[in-house]
């Protein structure tokens, strides 16, 4: 099995880990292999970000920006962190998304660059591409990473661990140094064998965790990869409590949760009880008098989650019908109730909550420095403390482009080479492996979802969270069991890697018996 070597090993190929790899990619000297699980490059979290990217608008200031994102945070986001998302993130949008990327962000009639307002935001100061604005940038970004020939893209190529010393190091004087990333074991999806890939500096940018819930807005890959390695190899993990929902997914039976942007109530949409017509509740200025449909989403999530729970709804109704222009202004949304035989804006969307973003992390500096020597992280995976206990709306991709390139600015300033192959043992298989059984693998993330939506999710207590604790170490002995006897595929991988993540959030939240922001725990005292 053979080992590839490079200066710098990119693990994941959203905003995050393409802006890591587009600043190292600057000196031509200097080789960089960029891995994705996934078969096409450019799927991944950051490709289904419908709302926008947050920048400075014509009335705007850093100082206004880091205000509201503190106030998103709920008492918990590093002012630091903030400050440098808001001065440096206009700049990088302007230079590197719409100059060098050419990202075709929408504009006004006179041909001036259209921002728009969100939630939890004093000034209109989000950028979009309709409701498709994700897709729109990674699509440039991966474009223009092209244009380098020292960056190696290798897809459908899945992480299943990191190489650190002392663990992976063959001389045993190692364990009186600190840890220190190597690079990791990657499989290659394509013919079953674990490779080495050797990097002085590695960067994860797997995105977040949201598959380890029934419901959630995520693709498939956010399984928590890069948080399980890192927690795996002894990083500092912070924050894991806070799991912020989406309060509107279009709800289809035992189907994918296509998210329905906050823009849409923004805009008009109201929600209502699925009583019928005649019976029909509009709710939420029962739960927050004065904000009603504008309230802050995780006081939406838990008032919908209140009343399908109460009530026995399998859902609740989005009314969009005094929307002006609607197929036009969110042409993704409306093509896909279209395609499941809902007309829009005469019919109502149905809509649940979802796991959307993991606002907490592997713990970095501000410069993406994980607590493991030579390992960064950026994006959904790491915790800078921007987010806090709750993330303001159209913060993640501008989060992801600034501590992205940060980490590739640091690392490009200490360029640390790849250790030699001859100190790392190549991959140790299981003998005689049997291939992992589909229906077994289907049957246990089913046991994690459910476990962790109804006992770990919008709504926490302290008896709950001790039952998931209890049920998802049981799973968890079993699968590692299943592990080390199966012939390793990505689909194994990614569940060892999904019920470490869900005993992570699980615990975390546990140890935490203080609400606040979207960690909301009944039992809280006061």
């Amino acid at each position: 099995m053979r080992a590839v070597e490079a200066d710098v090993l990119v693990i994941g190929a959203g905003i995050a880990g393409l802006a890591a790899a587009l600043r190292l990619a600057r000196d031509r000297e200097r080789q960089i292999v960029l891995l994705t699980r996934e078969a096409e490059p450019e799927e991944g979290a950051s490709r289904y970000a419908q709302g926008g990217i947050a920048t400075l608008g014509p009335d705007d200031s850093a100082e206004l920006l880091v205000q509201d994102i503190l106030q998103a945070g709920a008492g918990l986001s590093l002012k630091r962190a903030a400050e440098i998302l808001a001065q440096e993130g206009p700049e990088l949008v302007r230079k590197v998304l719409i100059e060098e990327a050419g990202v075709p962000f929408d504009r006004t009639p006179e041909g001036d660059l259209h921002y728009t307002r969100e939630g939890g935001h004093s000034r209109a100061r989000i950028l979009h591409v309709g409701d498709r604005t994700g897709e729109a940038i990674v699509r440039a970004l991966h474009r223009l990473l092209k244009e380098f020939a020292n960056v190696k893209l290798v897809t459908r190529a899945t992480a299943v661990d990191l190489i650190t010393f002392p663990h992976h190091a063959r001389d045993p004087l190692t364990v009186y140094e600190p840890i220190t990333c190597h690079g990791a074991y990657v499989l290659d999806q394509r013919t079953g064998e674990v490779h080495r890939y050797l990097a002085g500096a590695t960067v994860l940018a797997t995105g977040g965790l949201g598959r380890i819930y029934r419901y959630t807005t995520n693709p498939p890959g956010a399984r928590g990869d890069g948080l399980a390695m890192a927690d795996r190899a002894g990083a500092r993990v912070i924050n894991a409590e806070y799991v912020q929902f989406h309060p509107t997914t279009l709800a289809v039976p035992e189907g994918e949760n296509f998210l329905i942007s906050e823009a849409v109530r923004g805009e008009g949409g109201r929600l209502f009880t699925p009583d019928g017509s005649a019976r029909r509740r509009h709710f939420m200025e029962e739960y927050a008098p004065g904000w009603g449909d504008l309230a802050p989403r995780d006081l939406v999530s838990r008032a919908i989650h209140r009343e399908m729970t109460v009530h026995g709804y399998p859902h609740v109704l989005l009314d969009v019908s005094r929307i002006e222009g609607f197929p036009e202004r969110f042409p993704t949304i409306y093509k896909r109730c279209l395609e499941l035989g809902i007309s829009l804006p005469e019919e109502p969307i149905p809509v649940v909550p979802a796991a959307h973003y993991f606002c907490g992390g592997i713990w970095t500096d501000e410069w993406g420095r994980t607590t493991i020597r030579n390992l960064y992280a950026v994006g959904e995976v790491a915790c800078t403390g921007v987010h806090g206990a709750n993330r303001l709306a159209s913060t993640s991709l501008l989060e992801g482009l600034v501590f992205g390139d940060r980490a590739g600015r640091q690392i490009a300033r200490t360029s640390p080479k790849p250790i030699s192959p001859e100190a790392v043992p190549p991959w140790e298989p299981a003998r005689d492996g049997a291939p992992a059984d589909p229906a077994l693998i289907h049957r246990d993330w089913r046991s994690i979802q459910y476990t962790m939506w109804y006992y770990a999710g919008l709504s926490r207590d302290g008896h709950r969270l001790e039952r998931a604790i209890r049920d998802l170490e049981h799973l968890r002995d079993e699968i590692i069991d299943f592990y080390r006897r199966a012939k390793l595929d990505d689909s194994l991988l990614g569940l060892r890697n999904g019920v470490q993540a869900a005993l992570i959030v699980a615990e975390a939240a546990r140890r935490n018996r203080k609400s606040r922001g979207v960690h909301f725990r009944e039992d809280a005292p006061g």
